[in-house]
């Protein structure tokens, strides 16, 4: 059954067309992985089939009565409340009949008139009935589920207005998935998600009883999740019936075959235009001029106006050139932490530590958010010290850290002036540079504060791979990259011959790279000889 179809759909931003002519069906039960390049226009049409925007011209029905919820980035709420009580607020007509249901009980401990008592009892029943019919009594511990999964139980006592971006995503997340619509609409709903709450949120959808329809570059998290494709290219979308895996190689199948029948119909096209030169030099050069020929000429042209030309299909889009070049090697020994500890106040978070990285080591640390991940990152890098044991840096380290949080970055200054600041080049060669990383022309004088994440991450790449770094100390590198730029950047590092350390939650990128695994759990560091789903299998044994 079709629950929402889009016809002939076009939306618009200022002057520019974000996408046209887009025609989709969405069918009851399906999971959908909706992917494409940062500024394809994946939001665009969430929010489209959200209700959220009208289209600039086409069509979108829904199916009667259809709910719809969309994982929005900053929900408008009361700054004042805490976090549990927003989780309540989905169930509004649970906790009327809740609170109905409590008045209802103070009456019947008060009446003494028989007659009363015995109406106050038939109501309070009813009351009852439909409540435990609408899920009431499943309420709380629906809310404890979805807590506990998206490991939101220290959010519950704080206020909406102290909380981070990332834990105002993950309570809009729990809103949504407590609210169970019909149609589930999710965007980039694994960004600020640890991996242990990824699993979770994947057997959660897996179950999920409704549509759902997923935005994200996770590769994992898409083939587990996912039974079809809708992929937005160049203002078209194509829809595939697998999951991503399988989707790549269907992809370049088809591109390769739309190539072919574009180059036989631009042949076909040649020789009929080639025909119809002949045509009318023949029948100028007869005598008297051959009316005949000029018409095959002419029906050979009005052929040749009435075919639907092909659209040359783009095997190679322009993509992000990195190639990570290293000054000079470090000594043997990178980083060494002995017995290191590392407490705020009364929260220890770890203790008797131990971290060895050798020159071209590629480790990966993983944990649970709030761990400590980043302040281990924090300490090699010096910006945090440890309360005991010790930590020793190896000679002639030169270390590029790149933040998830892109902090190290002046937000007031010009895409060029960020970029020389750190990258001592000039001013052509700097614009030479960042349009290897998509910045073309004036847009080098856009200031970084109105850049996208994708964007400020690309920034933060061009700097990087023109220092010339021994080691790289990596904070969610992939965060806001979409899944071509996840693939250059994985490829560069692939070819780096210098260490790095990375934090991430991006499981193939973890299990494509890093063959030493650092996991980070109750204080405690244990290494494991192998990626992220070797050390996981280790773990559940």
């Amino acid at each position: 059954m079709i629950i929402s179809s889009l016809q002939n759909v076009t939306q618009t931003f200022g002057a520019n067309t974000i996408f046209s002519d887009l025609t989709c069906e969405v069918k009851q039960g399906e999971r959908i992985g909706l992917i494409g390049r940062n500024g394809e226009g994946k939001t665009t049409l969430l929010h489209l089939i959200a209700r959220k925007t009208e289209p600039a011209a086409g069509t979108i029905t829904w199916k009667k009565g259809l709910t719809v919820g969309l994982l929005e980035q900053i929900p408008d709420v009361d700054g004042n409340k805490k976090v549990e009580a927003l989780l309540y607020d989905v169930f509004t007509s649970l906790n009327t009949l809740k609170k109905k249901m409590t008045d209802a009980e103070t009456k019947l401990s008060q009446e003494t008139n028989p007659e009363k008592l015995t109406r106050l009892i038939e109501k309070y029943g009813a009351l009852q009935e439909k409540f435990q019919e609408d899920g009431g009594y499943e309420m709380d511990s629906q809310i404890r589920r979805i807590m506990s999964g998206l490991q939101m139980e220290e959010l519950a006592d704080k206020e909406w207005q102290y909380l981070s971006g990332g834990e105002r995503t993950k309570v809009g997340l729990a809103k949504l998935l407590l609210k169970a619509p019909d149609l589930l609409l999710l965007d980039e709903p694994t960004n600020h998600l640890d991996l242990a709450a990824i699993e979770w949120l994947t057997d959660f959808i897996k179950q999920y009883k409704g549509t759902v329809m997923i935005v994200s570059h996770d590769r994992y998290f898409l083939d587990e999740t996912v039974t079809s494709i809708f992929e937005m290219d160049q203002g078209e979308l194509i829809r595939y019936a697998t999951n991503y895996s399988d989707y790549v190689k269907e992809r370049e199948a088809r591109l390769l075959q739309e190539f072919q029948q574009y180059q036989d119909q631009q042949k076909k096209i040649k020789k009929m235009k080639e025909t119809i030169k002949r045509l009318k030099e023949w029948a100028n050069q007869a005598n008297p001029p051959n009316d005949g020929l000029h018409r095959r000429a002419k029906s050979m042209e009005k052929a040749l106006a009435r075919m639907e030309l092909m659209k040359r299909p783009i095997l190679e889009q322009k993509k992000i050139d990195l190639d990570f070049q290293m000054d000079k090697r470090s000594g043997k020994d990178v980083v060494l932490l002995e017995n290191a500890a590392k407490g705020y106040g009364t929260k220890q978070l770890f203790s008797n530590l131990h971290l060895h990285v050798r020159f071209k080591d590629r480790i990966a640390i993983i944990g649970e958010n709030g761990s400590g991940k980043s302040t281990i990152l924090n300490m090699i890098l010096g910006t945090e010290l440890v309360d005991d044991g010790t930590i020793r840096l190896g000679s002639n380290l030169s270390i590029g850290f790149l933040s998830q949080h892109m902090l190290e970055m002046d937000e007031k200054r010009t895409i060029l002036d960020e970029f020389r600041d750190q990258v001592h080049v000039t001013e052509g060669d700097a614009r030479g540079i960042l349009a290897k990383f998509l910045f073309y022309g004036k847009t080098v004088f856009q200031k970084v504060k109105s850049l996208s994440g994708g964007e400020k991450m690309r920034l933060r790449l061009a700097q990087l791979v023109h220092q010339d770094h021994n080691l790289l100390i990596l904070d969610e590198p992939t965060n806001h990259l979409d899944i071509e730029s996840k693939e250059v950047l994985e490829e560069a590092l692939d070819q780096f011959t210098g260490t790095i350390i990375t934090v991430s939650h991006d499981r193939y990128f973890l299990d494509r790279l890093f063959p030493v695994t650092y996991w980070l759990a109750e204080g405690n560091l244990l290494r494991y000889e192998g990626n992220y789903s070797f050390a996981r299998e280790k773990r559940n044994v």
